[in-house]
């Protein structure tokens, strides 16, 4: 299937990386200690006081000294369900930090396919109770708690965002899906157009993520694993998704945002022409990923009603 081209710099960068046609797990046991993202070189020149908690899930708080009342980025990171930690991709939180003084919390939720099933979600859905819970401690606005996440960290907030939903809390403001995994089905356009050759996330490697998770399934896959599958999607928080043109999620965001519309929610839907799976995480300051991330900080800011 022919492709949408790539930005021409973001093309440039990615000829110099290592690309692979479909994870395994062989492949998997590899790669998964560079996976892991050092924090300390990303606090550095930063005012931040670290707090490392162990249950019921290991949570990572950063939090500006003294913050009280303030936003709450509930962070959830991606690698496909089975690889990354509690720091990879932080440093998009961390500006958040920086510009509206929020606490960031980053949960390490368990990792396929040594989990699987719902546990991932359950994690996640198990670390934002504790953070509703511990709101007063966290020098947090429990009415101003917003869930994000990247990759499968966007799928997985968005699975937790329908179950907080559906079990009449944590209240959410907002959730943020930046280049959501949100469908096993793995059957889209988008995600047949990226099969076949090496890439950043393919088709392979998306149908191994995901197989990796739903094999732990005992019956039917829940929409709080597989997000696209539910029916009903009113009754959200207003909702931020982006991705990239060039990409095997493309089409299936696409969809959930439009599906949130039609239930009369609020979504607000960028897809970048010319990025690939995870650009503006590899390459933060390639111009489209500068504008990227720019874009979700005014949405982020408006939310707030707060000038970026």
């Amino acid at each position: 299937m022919t492709r949408p081209d790539l930005d021409p710099e973001l093309q440039t960068l990615l000829a110099g990386m290592p690309l692979v046609p479909a994870l395994d797990a062989d492949l998997l046991a590899q790669i998964r200690p560079y996976a892991c993202t050092p924090v300390e070189p990303l606090l550095a020149g930063r005012t931040v006081e670290r707090r490392e908690i162990t249950g019921p899930v290991p949570l990572s708080i950063l939090r500006p000294p003294g913050a009280t009342a303030a936003l709450c980025i509930y962070w959830i990171h991606g690698g496909g369900m089975v690889m990354g930690d509690r720091y990879s991709q932080i440093d998009i939180p961390l500006d958040w930090l920086d510009l509206f003084g929020a606490v960031v919390v980053s949960v390490d939720y368990r990792l396929a396919p040594e989990a699987g099933g719902t546990d991932l979600v359950d994690d996640c859905y198990a670390g934002l109770l504790w953070v509703a819970d511990h709101a007063t401690e966290l020098g947090i606005d429990p009415g101003r708690i917003v869930v994000a996440g990247a990759s499968a960290g966007g799928g997985l907030a968005a699975g937790m965002t329908l179950m907080a939903r559906d079990r009449s809390g944590p209240a959410i403001a907002g959730q943020v899906l930046i280049g959501p995994m949100l469908d096993h089905r793995n059957d889209s356009v988008s995600s047949r157009q990226y099969s076949g050759e090496p890439g950043v996330w393919t088709h392979e490697s998306n149908a191994f993520g995901w197989r990796c998770v739903i094999d732990r399934l005992d019956g039917p896959v829940p929409p709080y694993v597989s997000p696209a599958l539910a029916t009903d999607l009113s009754g959200l928080p207003t909702t931020y998704i982006d991705a990239g043109s060039a990409e095997v999620f493309r089409d299936e965001d696409v969809d959930y945002a439009g599906r949130i519309w039609a239930a009369g929610g609020q979504a607000e839907l960028h897809i970048w022409a010319g990025g690939f799976h995870g650009f503006d995480a590899l390459y933060p300051k390639a111009p489209l990923s500068a504008a990227a991330r720019r874009t979700r900080n005014d949405w982020l800011g408006r939310l707030l009603d707060t000038e970026v």
